[in-house]
């Protein structure tokens, strides 16, 4: 059995997810082919696309949503991500039962008593009138149960109950009330009845493999996917990792030399290239993982070697508010770079101010130790 070191992995995955090379595909094809963007906050969906696609534009991701060719929805590791609307009405069922362990995890006890079904009717009948905010919801929902938290009756609809939250929320720049809309009515269409697990197996490989069977679990919350992907082994390709882990992928799928350049990318906060594995030393040192779950990471040959973040004064900091001000691209470093990864990263940085800040009245980088 072929063994993979983490170079390999390095390589594979960045080919899987488009960080060798921009695509020009579209937004859309993307979107599909990542199985989602991590959107807990609107701009690092941008910031994904953006490292991975030439000449995006912002509007081009804001067209498919408010078009709902593209979704936000609470899905993969009970997180809000951005997904196709295709492949929300298949992914979303599936997710099911992780969905449900993270409602009773997270407001378990602000529904203790509540039958699970009961709320999901109550909530549906609730949202069935149009789109409703988070609070509105939740007022709504105390009212038939007095004395319960209304955040966790709000939040835990998006659990049990197929919902969508529809734009100008999670659009570049905007930030204000969640509001929520019944996916099946805001798609037209209904959700898939009894999806395959394989095709979960399936897709996450094609998109981060190789991979192990915990990998899967942790990109997607799910358990139990050892019974799943020893079902699929006759069609897929199996190799080793360095610690004798069985890594799973399908046969076709690229593999580059590990020796293939890697460009210089400034990743989106929580790109799920970082956290869609158990083992993510293929792209971050062990040591550094706490950074990257609060900071957005600068690769460098394929690897994380630092943080990144653009500072504007006060009340220039969102899109389309004009004036002269300067944009600071603030980069600090795990480790030096040479000078080529300078040069590098200068370009690459000036690239991510025209898209972030080009109403900026100048622009400026800042390059320094992590510590300093």
């Amino acid at each position: 059995m072929i063994t993979l070191d983490r170079r390999a992995l390095n390589r594979a995955t960045l080919a899987r997810q488009l960080l060798l090379e921009r695509t020009r595909d579209t937004a859309l094809s993307v979107v599909r082919r990542l199985v989602g963007l991590q959107a807990q906050d609107p701009e690092p969906p941008y910031f994904g696309l953006w490292s991975r696609i030439e000449d995006f534009r912002v509007d081009d991701l804001t067209g498919l949503l408010h078009s709902r060719d593209v979704v936000r929805a609470t899905l993969l590791r009970g997180t809000q991500h951005l997904v196709t609307a295709d492949d929300y009405l298949w992914l979303r069922p599936a997710l099911q039962p992780m969905l449900t362990r993270w409602q009773k995890g997270a407001f378990g006890k602000a529904t203790a008593g509540i039958d699970p079904d009961e709320l999901a009717d109550a909530a549906r009948g609730i949202l069935a009138r149009g789109r409703v905010s988070r609070p509105e919801l939740g007022r709504a929902l105390s009212e038939r149960w007095p004395g319960r938290d209304p955040v966790g009756l709000a939040r835990s609809a998006q659990g049990l109950l197929p919902v969508l939250h529809p734009p100008p929320d999670g659009t570049w720049g905007r930030r204000g009330t969640t509001p929520f809309v019944l996916a099946d009515r805001w798609l037209g269409r209904p959700l898939v009845a009894d999806p395959s697990p394989d095709d979960l197996v399936l897709r996450y490989l094609a998109a981060f493999g190789p991979a192990s069977v915990r990998d899967v679990q942790a990109w997607s919350g799910m358990t139990r996917l050892r019974a799943v992907v020893d079902g699929l082994r006759p069609r897929l390709s199996v190799f080793r990792g360095e610690d004798g882990r069985e890594l799973f992928d399908l046969p076709d799928a690229p593999r580059p030399d590990p020796d293939t350049p890697a460009p210089v990318r400034f990743l989106a906060l929580l790109d799920n290239v970082l956290v869609g594995h158990h083992d993510r030393s293929r792209i971050v040192e062990d040591a550094r993982r706490p950074y990257v779950v609060v900071e957005a990471p600068l690769t460098v040959d394929g690897f994380v070697r630092g943080l990144w973040r653009i500072e504007r004064p006060a009340g220039r900091s969102r899109a389309g508010r004009g004036g002269e001000d300067r944009a600071v691209l603030d980069v600090r470093l795990f480790t030096p770079l040479t000078p080529a990864e300078a040069e590098a990263v200068a370009q690459e940085g000036e690239r991510l101010l025209r898209l972030a800040a080009g109403d900026a009245g100048d622009h400026d980088l800042r390059v320094r130790p992590l510590d300093a």
